[in-house]
């Protein structure tokens, strides 16, 4: 996929903005993904008693109640919205990039499936379906992995090549 032009090609002015947005944009997605940690402790029973709680748990040392059907939705809702246009942002200056198209496309694509198995998986998660909670993590590592990588592609490419301060 060739876009007209390369990020390196982009008025100084341009580059400083992309600079800005994606270090404002990774303090909002690693201060949710240090939320989900503190909420979570990051593994399979934690996502669980997030959402489906803890009460039958005689030996919690904090008290966690299952989520209601209002708040499941809300929350869902919420972060696939925010998410996809999160992700399609990135995905736009991704596409100014000089990397290999394959990893490209990947980067472009696979955090939309992401999203779809997390908060989805959350959603049947809350419903019974107890073995999503395997899934949400995984799929929520590997959307955390695809920002990684984008915004590490997007940054060199932006500080690179002709430089941020030339045009």
């Amino acid at each position: 996929m060739k876009i007209a032009g390369s990020i390196y090609q982009l008025p100084r002015e341009i580059k400083i903005l992309i600079v800005f947005f994606i270090v404002m944009l990774s303090i909002g997605f690693y201060g949710g993904i240090t939320f989900v940690k503190e909420t979570t402790n990051s593994n399979p029973k934690g996502i669980e008693e997030r959402y489906l709680g803890n009460e039958t748990d005689d030996f919690a040392t904090t008290m966690k109640f299952k989520k209601s059907k209002p708040e499941v939705l809300t929350m869902v809702h919420n972060h696939i919205l925010s998410l996809s246009v999160i992700f399609f942002l990135i995905s736009l200056i991704l596409a100014t990039t000089d990397i290999n198209e394959k990893l490209k496309l990947f980067l472009m694509i696979e955090p939309f499936l992401s999203i779809l198995m997390t908060f989805g998986g959350i959603y049947f998660l809350w419903t019974g379906v107890l073995w999503f909670k395997y899934i949400i993590m995984l799929s929520g590592i590997l959307m955390t992995f695809s920002f990684t990588l984008s915004v590490f592609v997007i940054l060199k490419s932006v500080i690179t090549k002709k430089g941020i301060y030339t045009n």
